[in-house]
């Protein structure tokens, strides 16, 4: 047998760069490249071997390592799942600040490398710096919390183990269903000693991506649930745009005249405009879908997993009829909502239910001009929002009014923490796929700046927008700094409303006057943290990492700094100015969040009550 000789670290390089994947017979190359941080973990084993043989593998220097991950659980979702970056780190703090980018990718099926570098194997240096001692357990480290975030979990202790322990990575990392965070934890000692690997473990490897059939019992157990329905709604997921499927979903709905909803992962899988399309539903959902979703007596859920935004902590379909029918890949997803299912590729689902059904000329029971009028009355209220002035400032809705009607229909933004997600899935008009990004599964904040440039990574020739609060951007946008590294375009739109508002809302309406969550200085007077706000220069700050900047508080200024970003060549900061408290809300939906039930405070008890009253109204499982 020919054999290679080479380090662990070489070894996992060399692998990575000659994995591919087919979908529909299109190849692509699976591993993009690697973002990594080195530390003594791993400079002298991954970094040695990305110096030297990293073959056509890139190497992008991250800058923080949640950051990373973000970035690169945003460009894999992006490219639909078929190509990846890989991300590696030194041991202890820098493999810990990896977990919240693990989770959040694990949370979204969406694939992720994480190589994080650990303890020696051999225990020479015993304890090596950042190494955990647990007493009752010498082999946990800083590694072992990744077991409760990742898909699939290893530590590799011999060079040969990474042989197989690469082709379960593999595995994981291209399944449909069951994909997320793979975490490979590599000893900094093992990372560097040489193994004699066989050739033929570094051929080329194609993964092929099979579309998942529809079993013919399971479409005509469908078929007969839905014909035995009169107002069905359909709920499409984040496993629409996966499966490729929105000019199939949308041509379904057509032929039966079903309304259709969508989830955040969703979002712009039908143009806003078209008669059927009621826009998002839950919590963060429009009049019109969640008008339909109390009334719908089938819900039809396609690539959701049905979290508790969409719907409305499970108040959100009060037909006492209303039965589910669940298409998706995902046996996991698939039973949720006590469902009737096809387990299957989204797309293939849809086609084969819809040649069954064709066949006994069904359509949906709605009176004429019903869902054409729910959707006009919500038309109008958009048009509303988006036109909403006050004398006190611009207000939040009126700027993603002026941001939704500067940017092209293919640009494409981000987001994903505070109020501006349930703005931008109520009211956000897209007319193509793939152009709301938005990261709810984890409602990660931090996400949004990260998340943008491994967007832009993924779609060079297109505009990329971050939008997102003060908080998410004092969090975490330390990505912006490589998106200059890197002359990568995106251009960061920050909503200033003076701190977590959508928490300070969120904490009022359960019968709170407002503690803990605006950026204000603290009052000699209360000794709490309601004096005046804090005057943070958010412009000069991008300015300073070497972005332009720009500064918005009217409408006018902000066109205006919108057009300057636009000419901009590289990474980019729009300052918006908004008023606290001008997002939008309600709309016949309701989130759980739990209220006490003892208080001396009398609002809060009655907020207590009526969430109480709330949860009788709700399915319970």
């Amino acid at each position: 047998m020919k054999t290679i000789r080479l380090t662990m670290a070489q070894a996992l390089l060399k692998f990575l760069d000659q994995q591919y994947v087919s979908v529909d017979g299109e190849e692509t190359k699976f591993v993009r490249g690697i973002m990594g941080i080195f530390g003594h973990g791993n400079v002298t084993g991954i970094g040695e071997a990305l110096e030297r043989e990293s073959g056509n593998l890139i190497f992008l220097q991250g800058k923080n390592e949640q950051g990373m991950v973000h970035a690169a659980s945003a460009y894999a979702k992006q490219k639909n799942r078929k190509q990846i970056f890989a991300c590696t780190t030194s041991i202890g703090p820098g493999a810990l600040n990896m977990i919240t980018g693990a989770a959040t990718a694990t949370v979204n099926r969406i694939p992720v490398l994480l190589l994080p570098g650990d303890n020696f194997a051999s225990r020479q240096p015993d304890p090596v710096l950042q190494q955990l001692e647990i007493p009752s357990d010498y082999s946990i480290s800083a590694n072992d919390p990744f077991k409760s975030v990742s898909r699939f979990w290893d530590r590799i202790v011999r060079p040969e183990q990474l042989m197989s322990s690469l082709l379960q990575a593999m595995r994981v990392l291209t399944d449909p269903a069951d994909t997320g965070a793979v975490t490979l934890a590599l000893p900094q000692d093992v990372q560097t000693e040489a193994y004699d690997y066989p050739a033929s473990f570094f051929e080329k490897r194609v993964h092929h991506l099979d579309r998942r059939p529809a079993a013919p019992d399971a479409i005509q157990r469908a078929v007969d649930l839905i014909a035995s329905k009169k107002k069905p709604l359909i709920i499409a997921g984040g496993g629409v745009h996966y499966s490729g499927a929105t000019k199939e979903l949308l041509a379904f709905a057509e032929a039966f005249g079903i309304p259709v909803a969508e989830t955040q992962a969703g979002k712009s899988a039908v143009p806003w405009n078209h008669p059927l399309a009621l826009g998002g539903v839950g919590t963060t959902g429009t009049l019109a879908a969640n008008r339909i979703a109390a009334e719908a007596d089938l819900i039809i859920g396609v690539g959701t997993r049905f979290s508790d935004f969409t719907t409305a902590s499970k108040s959100a379909f009060r037909n006492p009829d209303v039965a589910f029918l669940n298409l998706n890949v995902s046996p996991f997803d698939s039973v949720k909502m006590q469902a009737e299912y096809v387990t299957a590729d989204a797309r293939e689902a849809i086609v084969a239910l819809r040649d069954q059904l064709s066949l006994s000329g069904y359509r949906s029971g709605y009176a004429d001009g019903y869902v054409k009028g729910l959707k006009a009355v919500w038309d109008d209220e958009v048009d509303r929002l988006y036109s909403l002035e006050s004398s006190e400032g611009l207000t939040q809705t009126r700027a993603l009014g002026v941001v939704n009607g500067f940017i092209g229909s293919k640009d494409v933004i981000v987001a994903a923490a505070g109020s501006l997600p349930g703005d931008l899935h109520r009211v956000w008009r897209t007319t193509e796929p793939k152009t709301y990004h938005m990261e709810y599964g984890f409602s990660c904040m931090g996400y949004e700046v990260s998340g943008a440039f491994g967007v832009a990574l993924a779609e060079p020739d297109r505009e990329v927008y971050a939008v997102l609060g003060d908080g998410s951007y004092l969090m975490l946008h330390s990505e912006l700094v490589t998106a200059i590294q890197e002359g990568v375009k995106l251009t960061v739109l920050l909503f200033d409303n003076h701190g977590f508002q959508c928490i300070h809302n969120l904490q009022r309406g359960h019968g709170s006057d407002g503690f803990g969550n605006e950026f204000r200085f603290r009052s000699k007077e209360s000794g709490r943290l309601n004096g005046q706000y804090m005057p943070i220069d958010f412009a000069a700050h991008a300015r300073s990492l070497g972005a332009a900047a720009f500064t918005a508080g009217n409408a006018e200024q902000l066109e205006q700094a919108l057009r300057l970003a636009k000419a901009e060549q590289g990474p980019v900061l729009v300052e918006i100015k908004v008023l606290p408290g001008t997002n939008t809300d309600g709309y016949d939906s309701w989130w759980n969040v739990g209220v006490p039930e003892v208080s001396t405070d009398d609002k809060v008890l009655q907020a207590h009550a009526d969430m109480r009253n709330k949860i009788q109204m709700a399915r319970p499982y």
